[in-house]
């Protein structure tokens, strides 16, 4: 019987053990690697080309929304598992986007983690039923382009369109149009609810 090689990439050293722990019990699975961040898993992936890489979203060094997409385009043929707490549904989401095959809660069942294993491995999709309700009841902000972004982290320094237009040298009227852009991606009413959100969200930090 062929086993399934398996990846497993997170920063903390009792996880990887735990995880290892448990799906060395299984008969099909092998691991055949850890990471400690999103950089290491990467690197590791192309050293030892695991069937399966199991990925924190939350790593030092690369997140693992970054991870997904290095590995995705590396080594297409891998497929990837986003272990994750519960949080916002952006990052799950954009893993997905990024090439990930599943997600699933660490909190999750044992044999939930391994039935999502042999599910990708089959060439399937998995998604935990928490994920599909959070992805649902939480869904994730579109895209912002990089002068909205710029725009945003300017927001939370409380200053005016104006000053934004001043400290980035354009005109007033388009930062207008960016900031309502910007409150009708995020779904926010007014300037203080999106900066807010965009907080919960880890679009920015301050």
């Amino acid at each position: 019987m062929q086993k399934i090689k398996v990846l497993i990439a997170d920063d903390h050293t009792i996880v990887r053990m735990g995880l290892t722990a448990l799906l060395e019990t299984e008969n099909d699975i092998e691991i055949v690697g850890q990471a400690k961040n999103g950089a290491e898993a990467v690197a590791e992936v192309l050293r030892c080309a695991p069937d399966v890489v199991i990925l924190d979203l939350m790593m030092p060094k690369m997140d693992g929304v970054t991870a997904t997409s290095e590995i995705h385009a590396k080594s297409p043929n891998a497929r990837i598992i986003i272990l994750t707490t519960f949080g916002t549904s952006d990052g799950i989401a954009h893993a997905l986007k990024n090439g990930a095959s599943g997600a699933v809660l660490k909190t999750a069942e044992d044999t939930e983690l391994v039935t999502a294993i042999r599910t990708v491995a089959n060439g399937g999709e998995y998604l935990s039923t928490d994920i599909r309700h959070q992805l649902a009841n939480d869904p994730p902000i579109p895209d912002l382009t990089p002068r909205q972004m710029e725009i945003l982290r300017s927001m939370t320094q409380g200053l005016t369109n104006k000053d934004i237009a001043k400290q980035l040298g354009i005109r007033q009227d388009g930062v207008n149009l960016h900031v309502n852009a910007i409150l009708q991606k995020i779904g926010a009413a007014n300037r203080t609810e999106a900066v807010a959100i965009a907080l919960r969200k880890h679009l920015l930090k301050i």
